[in-house]
């Protein structure tokens, strides 16, 4: 997001679609964090785990070798349906492109107020931070208390039905995923969701990355590990996705039937750091628009969070600060979320 001459908020697709040669300098990375020329590609034997839920006790296996090694995976045979992945893709790709710049406006997010639901371009408060070469559409779906489909688009018929039912299977999901976790770690299959809470708060947040005129100077999204307990994401057939494994970016393959499970950082503390969250990227490229849908699942602000103390002894020892989590929300988009800076300042 940036400003027009007379004060207006300019969309990142619109400065895309209006032809520019050279992106504005809001959006140029330093030098360091450029992903420079043939960043973008990928094969199917990038490595990058891919788990097959429909054998839970090889799964449980599988899965903390890659929460280790990775602290992401993708999930096959996950139980949401195929067809229910692929209505929220194409659901999303009909808002971005179909929907006039003047209908995406009226759910406009609050600009001055992180993380509010809607039509927005940048999440952070730090007026000085570079900007992310994405537009999004966010969603605030649990607990019910907090879903009000009436402040969703109604540009499909059904579209309010369709977020509600996606939201319902992601949630699902997670807490699927969470009870695996935990036992991957040797701890009872509650321990995480007993931490972090069992009504977590979901936000689905649809984003769009336009082509870009210098996809070598600039970032879709920006380095960092997500704040929460767990993130489901599904992206198209584009690819630009990346985790970092071992210092070096490793582009995530699409998979349609697919779904990339991220660990967040409330997860890696509650394991003691046995399990790290996933530093990821997202890269532009100059032919292509990309779309992604990600699930976020958190815990309230109001929870406390510390290391399951199952982990601890005298020779493993507590690694991070018990936190409350709104702290750490606040800390996050003031700060801005480079890297793993924020969990990182929690190491005792």
């Amino acid at each position: 997001m940036m400003l027009g001459g007379g004060g207006e908020v300019v969309r990142v697709q619109a400065l895309a679609e209006s032809g520019v040669a050279n992106v504005p300098s809001q959006f140029i990375q330093p030098p360091e964090k450029r992903p420079g020329p043939g960043g973008h590609s990928h094969s199917p034997d990038s490595g990058v785990p891919v788990v097959d839920l429909s054998d839970w006790d090889g799964a449980r296996e599988e899965v903390g070798r890659a929460c280790r090694d990775w602290g992401g995976f993708q999930v096959r045979n996950h139980g949401v349906c195929i067809g229910l992945l692929e209505q929220m893709r194409k659901a999303g790709l009909h808002f971005f492109r179909e929907c006039s710049m003047e209908e995406k406006l009226r759910y406009s997010c609050d600009p001055h107020s992180p993380a509010s639901e809607g039509y927005g371009s940048r999440m952070v408060v730090d007026k000085e931070a570079v900007l992310d070469w994405r537009d999004y559409l966010d969603h605030h779906t649990f607990p019910i208390s907090r879903r009000d489909p009436n402040r969703w688009p109604q540009f499909l018929p059904n579209y309010r039905e369709l977020v509600a039912e996606y939201s319902d299977e992601m949630n699902k999901l997670a807490l699927k995923l969470l009870s695996l976790i935990s036992e991957s770690l040797g701890l009872p299959s509650s321990c995480i969701l007993d931490k972090v809470g069992e009504e977590m708060y979901q936000n689905i947040t649809v984003s769009y990355y336009p082509p870009c005129p210098t996809p070598d100077l600039t970032l879709g999204l920006q380095p960092h590990s997500d704040m929460g307990a767990l993130t489901l994401l599904i992206q198209d057939d584009v690819g630009g996705l990346q985790l970092l494994h071992n210092n070096t970016w490793v582009t995530v393959p699409p998979i349609s039937d697919a779904i990339l499970v991220l660990l967040a950082d409330q997860t890696e503390i509650i394991s003691n750091g046995q399990y790290r969250s996933a530093p990821h990227r997202a890269l532009t490229n100059s032919h292509h628009p990309r779309l992604s849908v990600a699930t976020f699942h958190d815990p309230s602000k109001t929870r406390y969070i510390s290391p399951a103390p199952q982990l601890l002894s005298k020779d493993s020892p507590p690694r991070y600060r018990e936190l409350l989590y709104g702290d750490y929300v606040s800390s996050w988009y003031t700060k801005g979320p480079e890297g793993k800076r924020n969990i990182d300042a929690l190491l005792i």
